[in-house]
């Protein structure tokens, strides 16, 4: 009896060791390597002010300067020296009602906004009624999700200068603080009067945007 009782205690033991053998964790496999992170998108903001009950609204995107200077950026221009006012998706603006911007007349209405930056001299706001073009047709590569989003024309503005609405100087004013990430700044509103404001580094340039209502043309 004894003897059985050994014999079961053993196979009871092996069987066990087998068992603990048998469902041991397998040894972890490789990390895989990470891929490298895209780079963050430009933030996308918009900015708007009411004149006597209007809408005047601009999206854009703003782009950083992470430590290069702005005249070194505008260096970089095209001959026809515009700039996009903004990244990725085209700038736009869109007011409710005829505007005056820099004293010029803009009927109500959606445009693509772009800039003027010459060299030497004073800096010009554009608008255009072109809206740009779908991202998938310059990046056929595009996310699906922004395949259709629309893009400044980046291949020279030439193409699209037929359509330009207004050309309108801007004032160079001290801004308030620097700004590493381009921005766009529209004032309060007062009696119909606000005023568009661009700033980058320790730049700025502003104009004058009114409620065209009542103005003749």
């Amino acid at each position: 009896m004894r003897v059985r009782l050994l014999s079961l205690a053993a196979a009871a033991l092996v069987g066990g060791v087998a068992s603990a053998q048998t469902s041991a964790p397998a040894p972890p496999r490789p990390a895989a390597t990470p891929r490298p992170a895209r780079p963050p998108a430009a933030a996308r903001e918009t900015v708007s002010a009411t004149l006597n009950g209007k809408k005047v609204a601009i999206d854009y995107g703003r782009p950083g300067l992470n430590g290069r200077k702005v005249d070194d950026l505008i260096a970089q221009l095209p001959p026809d020296r515009v700039w996009r006012a903004g990244a990725n998706e085209v700038t736009t603006l869109t007011t409710e009602g005829d505007v005056l911007i820099g004293g010029k007349r803009v009927p109500a209405g959606k445009y693509s906004v772009y800039v003027y930056a010459p060299a030497g001299g004073d800096w010009s706001l554009i608008l255009n009624t072109d809206p740009g073009v779908p991202l998938k047709t310059i990046f056929p590569a595009a996310p699906p999700e922004r395949a259709d989003h629309l893009w400044p024309i980046l291949d020279g503005y030439a193409k699209i200068a037929a359509k330009e609405v207004v050309r309108v100087p801007m004032k160079p004013v001290t801004p308030r603080e620097a700004m590493d990430r381009f921005l766009i700044s529209m004032e309060p509103a007062r009696d119909g009067v606000s005023a568009i404001t661009l700033t980058w580094g320790d730049r700025a340039w502003t104009v004058d945007v009114k409620d065209a209502a009542g103005v003749a043309r």
